[in-house]
């Protein structure tokens, strides 16, 4: 996948062909270096008859619209014909993710609920068959993480439900993707992949990572001559809840094990000015702790934002490339947490390491073991508690003791 230019090479061409290559060669190499090319000058309309500049408008105006069909060429994960099947590096990439195991986290069952959550990372495959993953941005008028980049999810609202169910239910409830498989319209279907190690996020929640194929195969044959329609509830068009998403993009998964953007040659001129990554050391605990900053370009696809009703209530979302980053224009900042699930799950799926610094192990289970015996991680959290770093020295302490 890193390569994006690929030469076929063929080790049994028979000598005529090689004779006749290298005839070729030595003609190029006979031309001289100043010899002076003299560009073809098309015919002027004066000179054309009326059947040959109606021929050239009608070619010009099939050019004009198919530059026009090739403006967005984006691929969009409600929209099956944008996407096709997973070339060789996607499908041994989904192959990894199928096989992880994550290591047994016994605390998670003694968890209080108000201390679970589970983020979705939906995956699908683009115009190429290279992996893309779903991402939101919060909407600013949340309390926590407000504007920041994110995976669909949340926290959960019963201790029946497991991580999986509580990512699927925030994704319906976020950006209108179906809870129930069975609502989900042909041809698209969704494979639970793996559970990533658990994450700890700052509010002091303890998130399960859920990673997640959309299978997109040609849909059915029809049996009977009545189509059913799905309902805006069954189809996978982005429906937001204007409270709580203030957009949703994709990003090209194996890019977040990159340094830099990786671009096929026909998307260069798209690519927006700036860095597609930055990153660095904090010491937000005593070991040091690698901060991910990506930039994430969005002038290459179309940008779902909430269109809203009366009372402020979602409906189908619009699509527009409006209210970029004003700090990195054409680009969306995703970091924190975030960031360091996308590195982690990138990292189990194509088997590479990132090619830039970053920590070695997966998760925080180490601190969340060392928090619960600290007393953090009860049933009820301190108004306007936030984890500081006072806090994490502890917890490592104490889980150095275990």
């Amino acid at each position: 996948m890193g390569d994006f230019v690929r030469q076929a090479a063929d080790d049994d061409i028979d000598e005529h062909s090689a004779k006749h290559q290298a005839q070729v060669t030595a003609d190029i190499q006979s031309i001289p270096d100043d010899i002076t090319i003299i560009p073809f000058q098309p015919p002027s309309d004066s000179t054309r008859t009326e059947d040959e500049q109606d021929d050239n408008e009608a070619h010009e105006q099939e050019v004009d619209e198919e530059e026009e069909e090739e403006e967005d060429r984006g691929s969009y994960y409600w929209d099956a014909a944008t996407m096709t099947p997973l070339n060789a590096a996607s499908a041994a990439a989904i192959a990894r993710l199928r096989a992880f195991k994550p290591p047994p986290f016994p605390l998670w069952d003694r968890l209080p609920v108000s201390r679970r959550a589970a983020v979705l990372m939906l995956l699908y495959a683009d115009r190429r068959g290279d992996l893309r993953v779903v991402i939101t941005m919060r909407a600013a008028s949340l309390r926590s993480f407000s504007g920041h980049a994110a995976l669909p999810g949340g926290k959960a609202d019963t201790l029946e439900e497991t991580p999986y169910q509580i990512a699927r239910r925030e994704a319906w409830e976020e950006i209108g993707l179906p809870m129930d498989d069975s609502r989900i319209p042909a041809p698209f279907r969704i494979e639970h992949l793996c559970y990533l190690p658990f994450n700890l996020a700052r509010t002091e929640l303890v998130v399960r990572p859920c990673v997640a194929l959309l299978h997109a195969a040609e849909p059915p044959v029809p049996t009977s001559s009545t189509v059913v329609t799905p309902t805006v509830e069954e189809s996978l068009i982005p429906k937001l809840d204007a409270k709580e998403v203030a957009a949703v993009f994709s990003a090209p998964f194996h890019n977040f094990l990159r340094s830099r953007d990786e671009v096929h040659a026909d998307e260069q001129r798209k690519v927006p000015a700036g860095k597609w990554y930055e990153g660095s050391w904090a010491h937000w605990h005593e070991e040091p702790w690698r901060m991910h900053f990506f930039y994430v370009p969005v002038t290459n696809q179309r940008v779902t934002k909430p269109k809203l009703r009366d009372g402020g209530l979602a409906s189908i979302a619009e699509h527009t490339e409006d209210d970029m980053d004003e700090e990195t224009p054409g680009r969306y900042k995703v970091w924190g947490m975030t960031a360091r699930i996308l590195v982690d799950a990138a990292t189990v799926a194509y088997g590479e390491e990132p090619e830039f610094e970053h920590n070695s192990h997966f998760g925080d289970e180490q601190m969340i073991d060392g928090l619960e015996k600290l007393g953090r991680l009860g049933p009820k959290k301190r108004p306007g508690s936030e984890l500081t770093s006072e806090d994490l020295k502890k917890a490592a302490k104490e889980a150095a003791k275990m």
